[in-house]
This record gives C-alpha cells, sequence and structure tokens, in this order.
C-alpha cells in the first residue's frame, strides 16, 4: 500500500485539464463559485421587508445577515483540517447539497432569531465549497493556469453574490412572499448539486493527511507564516467593509427621500457584474503588476468609491456601489492568489484560516456597521467603512512585498 508520504504516480492528465484547462471545467469551476454565495448575502435585497414582518430592529438585521459569515469563520479552519484528510470532491458536492436544507426551512421562519439560526447553519455548510475548492484548484492547478481559474472562481462567486440578491428581491415583490422566494432558491442550490456532481473532476494530487496531529502542527507553521497572516488581516478588513456597505446602504436607500422598494433594491446590485467582467482580468493583471501593486490600487478604487456613497443622489450612490465592487474583488483575487504562491504545505488550512478571518471581518462588519447606522445614519456608516479600508491598505503595503513564495517546512507525519 503506498504511503501517506509518497504518493503513487499520477495518470496522465487528460485532455483540457491541469495547465491547459477545457471552458467546460472552468465553466464548472466558476458555478462552484455562484453556488457557494448565491444564498449568502440575499436576505440584504429585502432588509426593509424583513424588518416589518418579523419586528427586527437595524441590529437584529445586522445579526441576521452576519449570522451566516460567523458560522463560516468559526468553521473554516476545522473545514480545512478535516478536507486535508477526507478529500476534495465529495465533500464540495455534500456542501452545495447542505446549504439547500435551511434555506428551505426559511420559508417557516416566523421569528428574526429563527431567521438567524438558519442563517447559522448555512454559515457551517458554506466552507465545504469554498475552502475545499480553494485547495483542490491549488493542487491540481500551476502558474497561469492557476490565476485563470482563481479569477474565475472568484468571479463565479461574485455572480453569485449578484444573483443571490437579485433573485430574492424580485422574487419577493414578484411572488409578493419572501418565503417562497426562499422556497425557489433552495430549488437552485438542488439544482447545483446534481450539475458539480456530474461534471467536477475527481482529485488527482490530493494525498490524504488523516494525523490530526500533523494537521496542529502544520497549523502552528501556517501561524506564523508573515505572509498568510497579512493576508488574514487584509481579509478581515475588506469583507468588513463590503458587507457593512451592502447591508446598510439598503436600509439608507429604503428611508427618505429614496424611497426602494424590493425589486429596485434588488436591482442596485447589478453592480456586482461590474465586478463578474473584471474580475477576470485579475489573472492577466497581477503579472504585470505584481499582487501588492495589484491590491493597493484596487484597495485605492474601493475607498474612492466609499466616498462618493455620500453624493446625495440614487445615481450617485449606486455609481459609487459600482467603483467599489470592482476594487474589492480585484483585491480578493488578488489576496487568494497571493496565498496560493506562497503557501506549498497544507493549502487547505491556509485557506480556512484566511476564510476565517475573512468572515470574521464580515461578521464585525454587521454588527459595528449597524450600530454605526442606528447613532450615525449612513454618514457615520461611511466613516467607520473607510477606517477599515484605509487600514487594509496599510496592511498591503507594509507587509505584502511583492516576493518568492514563502518555503513552509512539511508536517511532521
Amino acid at each position: 500500500m503506498t504511503s501517506a508520504s509518497t504518493p503513487a504516480p499520477l495518470p496522465p492528465s487528460p485532455p483540457g485539464y491541469n495547465d491547459n484547462p477545457s471552458t467546460l471545467l472552468l465553466l464548472t469551476l466558476g458555478l462552484i463559485g455562484v453556488f457557494a454565495a448565491l444564498q449568502t448575502y440575499a436576505v440584504q435585497s429585502i432588509l426593509p421587508e424583513l424588518q416589518r414582518d418579523l419586528n427586527a430592529t437595524v441590529v437584529q438585521l445586522g445579526g441576521a445577515v452576519g449570522a451566516t459569515v460567523l458560522a463560516v469563520a468559526l468553521i473554516s479552519p476545522f473545514m480545512g483540517m478535516f478536507s486535508d484528510a477526507a478529500g476534495r470532491r465529495w465533500l464540495v458536492v455534500a456542501s452545495v447539497f447542505a446549504l439547500a436544507v435551511p434555506t428551505a426551512l426559511m420559508a417557516w421562519t416566523q421569528t428574526v432569531h429563527g431567521l438567524m439560526l438558519l442563517r447559522f447553519l448555512q454559515g457551517l455548510a458554506m466552507p465545504g465549497v469554498t475552502v475545499v475548492t480553494l485547495a483542490y484548484i491549488g493542487e491540481e492547478f500551476r502558474a497561469t493556469a492557476m490565476a485563470r481559474i482563481m479569477s474565475t472562481y472568484v468571479a463565479g462567486m461574485v455572480l453569485g453574490g449578484f444573483l443571490g440578491r437579485f433573485l430574492l428581491g424580485h422574487l419577493t415583490e414578484l411572488l409578493t412572499s419572501w418565503r417562497a422566494g426562499f422556497g425557489v432558491m433552495a430549488a437552485l442550490n438542488l439544482a447545483g448539486v446534481a450539475l458539480v456532481w456530474r461534471v467536477l473532476p475527481p482529485s488527482r494530487h490530493f494525498v490524504a493527511n488523516r494525523r490530526w496531529a500533523s494537521g496542529l502542527a502544520t497549523l502552528g507553521q501556517l501561524l506564523h507564516n508573515r505572509d498568510l497572516l497579512a493576508a488574514c488581516a487584509l481579509g478581515f478588513t475588506v469583507l468588513f467593509a463590503q458587507i457593512g456597505a451592502f447591508t446598510y446602504v439598503n436600509l439608507h436607500l429604503a428611508d427618505a427621500p429614496y424611497r426602494f422598494s424590493a425589486a429596485q433594491l434588488a436591482n442596485v446590485f447589478t453592480v456586482y457584474l461590474a465586478g463578474v467582467a473584471v474580475t477576470p482580468l485579475t489573472g492577466r493583471i497581477l503579472p504585470r503588476l505584481g499582487a501588492r501593486r495589484t491590491m493597493l490600487l484596487s484597495m485605492g478604487l474601493a475607498m474612492l468609491g466609499m466616498l462618493l456613497t455620500l453624493l446625495p443622489s440614487a445615481a450617485g450612490i449606486v455609481t459609487a456601489l459600482a467603483v467599489i465592487c470592482c476594487g474589492v474583488f480585484i483585491t480578493q483575487a488578488s489576496t487568494i492568489n497571493f496565498i496560493a504562491n506562497r503557501v506549498s504545505s497544507g493549502r487547505s488550512l491556509a485557506t480556512g484560516l484566511y476564510y476565517s478571518a475573512y468572515y470574521g471581518g464580515g461578521f464585525m462588519g454587521a454588527w459595528a456597521c449597524g450600530l454605526a447606522y442606528s447613532y450615525g445614519g449612513w454618514p457615520g456608516t461611511v466613516a467607520s467603512l473607510l477606517a477599515a479600508q484605509v487600514i487594509g491598505w496599510l496592511v498591503a503595503w507594509r507587509f505584502m512585498a511583492d516576493q518568492e513564495p514563502a518555503e513552509i517546512p512539511p508536517p511532521a507525519r
């Protein structure tokens, strides 16, 4: 029997795989990103309806948004260790299915606390898609192909984030019920299960590591990796600002003088399509500018967009949100590519640590900006968001210099 430290020789790569991924494989990995994000932020487009029907406060609404990302933050590192031992493909398929179950149950929830619980359960399933897929990509693809596929996957997550908000907002208005809208969203996730199970190729370079002591040793090594820690700190600030902005701008636009309906709020999220168009270009920008310069420029763009949301017109605010999207999504694609190139061992665990920090920032953004909105309205919220963005920019400038990939000793076996 082949030992874990000496993997069996790999069979020849099928056509279109690894260094030259086929269009079908690119599409499949992009769709996995769609299904990962479809439910995560969908409630943002119906916050006024939830506030009215569930008699919820602004801070409770932030909790409903943040419950999912809190669960992701808590479970991501453990999902990385579990995936390193149990495998990749089957876990991705099972997790897409697990996302559909609490979504379906939301159709019957009667309290904001019940909604928070189901949103938390969604978050427990999500790392099985996000963390494991990124580890899968990092193992199966190299160099230019990796950058291209990472960008496609992130573009899929961007598209999924848009579709979730857009569809649920319009379904709520069309069906006159946000509960019925959740039923449709659950059906979409179930369709995704069948698609991913059918077309995602099995892992070829995965080597199981079932020794938890080895995983803990790898964890200790990763926690001393300066590049990874800097990426985690940056990720925290990125999602803090993103969730804070795209949660409370809905309440801002639903209030006077704009008075946006659920469908109109859903239409606002078409700005995410700008991110879908721009993010794949990251794979071409990175080799020319390097990760650090790309991040500094993209975060500067996001900060400019945040300032522009203070414009006193709906059109100006929507344009500013599009600018934010472009900056944030390029930053995200650059950061996960940065990690993939600087972590050579324990990739799944490294990705889990990054997502723990990233979604931890999202939860804090939903909570802290809820307080900021309660006391300072939209201007107070923008001030807190800009503070987080400035911190992220400084982290990238000081700690994420372009360099050769960091060497990480192999885990003890």
